[in-house]
């Protein structure tokens, strides 16, 4: 469970009464897969263990488990025609009061409820694509790092993750762990090349840099004469199959990219 579920819950259980809905167990073809949960009280939920009627049996049963004072229940629901679902699965949802709101993994009828492992994904510039790209990563499995060399008064954020100002955001680079993801999208391509520099001299996941491929021409004649190899440079960025130039849509493209190369189920 992540930070912000984890504070989500406690939030609801000081509130009043609170249960969590796990999906402890499935077989055949299910939407969620097992550990998907999801937040119940009287008034309201929170996530989600798939949707369609069989959420909504598994809402209806926590409600009533509250309403009785009960501490626990476990429902097995059938994903048939008589749920108007053909997905053809069953799943096992656990069902238990929450009274005591956890400060980190807890389990749920045999199932530990953890923030799965993200990629960590570092984005340099705040400009109107990087800030539409964070905004599409964030609900997203990713660890975003967002990195910007200008001050907060020439090109300020409305996100609610921080972007961190960095004079010189290519010395960041060294931070980054050997698995991330770094996208460059910087105001000045001077800057840019020095980012794309420093991931190139090190390991990593993917380097991708916005631009054309006139752009990645340049770069790849500057960076060979530094001795650098370059085949593993991604230019442009994003879904072939997308060609929309607007920040949203380059965003939407890029993010796309990045969920099949991180093989997000």
């Amino acid at each position: 469970m992540s930070e912000a579920d984890l504070a989500t819950l406690a939030a609801r259980v000081r509130a009043g009464p609170t249960a969590v809905a796990t999906l402890v167990g499935i077989k055949g073809s299910t939407p969620r897969g097992i550990g998907a949960y999801m937040i119940v009280t009287a008034d309201r939920t929170d996530g989600t263990i798939g949707g369609g009627e069989a959420e909504h049996r598994a809402v209806e049963a926590a409600r009533t488990l509250l309403a009785a004072g009960q501490e626990e229940t476990t429902l097995d629901v059938i994903l048939g025609p008589n749920l108007d679902q053909c997905c053809g699965g069953a799943m096992t949802i656990y069902i238990r009061r929450i009274t005591t709101p956890p400060e980190g993994p807890f389990e749920m009828g045999g199932v530990t409820i953890t923030d799965p492992p993200m990629r960590p994904v570092v984005v340099y510039g705040a400009g109107h694509v990087g800030t539409a790209l964070v905004r599409a990563l964030t609900p997203l499995p990713f660890a975003v790092e967002w990195i910007d060399a200008r001050a907060e008064s020439l090109w300020p954020t409305d996100l609610a993750i921080a972007c961190r100002r960095v004079a010189i955001p290519e010395a960041v680079v060294a931070e980054a762990p050997d698995n991330a993801f770094h996208l460059v999208m910087t105001h000045s391509h001077a800057v840019d090349l020095e980012i794309v520099a420093a991931v190139l001299a090190r390991p990593f996941a993917f380097l991708g840099l916005i631009g054309s491929k006139s752009k990645k021409a340049t770069f790849i004649h500057r960076l060979t004469e530094r001795g650098l190899a370059t085949d593993r440079l991604t230019c442009p960025i994003g879904l072939d199959a997308i060609t929309g130039k607007s920040p949203a849509i380059i965003a939407a493209s890029v993010a796309a990219q990045l969920l099949i190369l991180d093989g997000t189920p």
